[in-house]
C-alpha cells in the first residue's frame, strides 16, 4: 500500500500563518472605526437639563437629581472641618430654622474660607443642582462643586 505525501503533512491549523499585508488606509479605517464605536456611547449619554422644583417639593424627590432654586434665608458654619475643603457651610433655602424645608451644603474658597460663601449666597435667590439626600434635618444638596450653585434672576 503506498500513501501519499500530502497526507503525513500537519492539518492546515497547525500550518504557519501567512503574515498579512496591512497598509496605512487599512489601519487608519480600524483606528478610526474603534475610537468612533468607543466614543459613541459618550455623544449620546448627554443628559438633558435636570428638572426644577422648589424647596418644599425637595422631600418628594429623594435619590434624583434636579435643580432646586429659592432664596437663601439662613446659613450656618460647622464646627469642624472636613480635610482639604475647610469647614462646611449649611444653606436654609426659603424656610429658616428651626423648621426648614430643604438646604444645601458647600465650602468657602480655600483663601477666604466660610465667609466668603456666606457673602456669596446669603439673601440671594440661587438654583442648586445635585443629587438630593437626606438627613434628620431633611432633604439636601451637598455641592461640593460650586459649579453646581447658580444665581437666579430676581423676580420682578
Amino acid at each position: 500500500m503506498q500513501v501519499s505525501a500530502d497526507f503525513l503533512k500537519p492539518a492546515g491549523f497547525l500550518t504557519q500563518a501567512k503574515p498579512r499585508n496591512w497598509n496605512m488606509t487599512t489601519i487608519r479605517t480600524l483606528i478610526v472605526t474603534l475610537c468612533v464605536t468607543g466614543l459613541s456611547p459618550l455623544a449620546f449619554a448627554q443628559s438633558a437639563t435636570p428638572p426644577r422644583i422648589n424647596p418644599s417639593d425637595a422631600k418628594n424627590h429623594i435619590g434624583e437629581t434636579v435643580a432646586i432654586c429659592g432664596k437663601v434665608v439662613d446659613s450656618k458654619v460647622s464646627k469642624y472641618g472636613i480635610g482639604g475643603h475647610g469647614k462646611p457651610v449649611t444653606f436654609d433655602l426659603d424656610q429658616p430654622e428651626p423648621n426648614p424645608v430643604f438646604y444645601f451644603v458647600t465650602f468657602g474658597s480655600q483663601t477666604g474660607g466660610p465667609q466668603e460663601a456666606i457673602a456669596a449666597y446669603q439673601g440671594k435667590r440661587l438654583c442648586v443642582t445635585g443629587k438630593i439626600t437626606t438627613s434628620a434635618s431633611g432633604p439636601f444638596i451637598m455641592a461640593a462643586d460650586r459649579s453646581q450653585i447658580k444665581p437666579q434672576a430676581e423676580d420682578k
